[in-house]
């Protein structure tokens, strides 16, 4: 038996949905802003170390600026890698609300089903014994 797709869309909790709205819209404000800053484009243009690894270009400053630019990489990483972690928390949670409402709602639908069908059987009882 197939649910129409109005019929789910009207079984979703939308005060929920609305309710942690913000908090998702945030972390997808927080995650776009971090991404954004640094486009792979521009850390590469904007990168003072040359990429050239010939015995030469292999100085201590220059593998210290390296260094320092590959840590900052990994610190803008790390960043970014928390704030998907709580976007994709918060939809998480958000998704495990949803699954149980639809649950409670399918089990109330079973339920008002075997009602409506006791109730039909007793209605038609009554108009044949009349």
């Amino acid at each position: 038996m197939a649910i129409p797709w109005l019929a789910v869309l009207k079984m979703v909790p939308w005060t929920d949905v609305v309710k942690n709205a913000p908090v998702v819209a945030d972390g997808a404000k927080k995650l776009w802003t971090v991404v954004a800053r640094k486009s792979p484009a521009k850390s590469k243009a904007n990168s003072p170390v040359a990429t050239d690894f010939s015995a030469e270009n292999l100085t201590l400053p220059t593998l210290a600026s390296r260094i320092a630019t590959l840590d900052a990489t990994a610190s803008d990483l790390h960043e970014q890698m928390v704030t998907s972690s709580n976007l994709i928390e918060a939809l998480a949670e958000q998704n495990a609300q949803l699954v149980l409402r639809l649950d409670a709602l399918r089990r109330r639908l079973m339920w008002l089903t075997a009602a409506v069908v006791v109730l039909g059987m007793f209605t038609i009882r009554l108009i044949a014994s009349s």
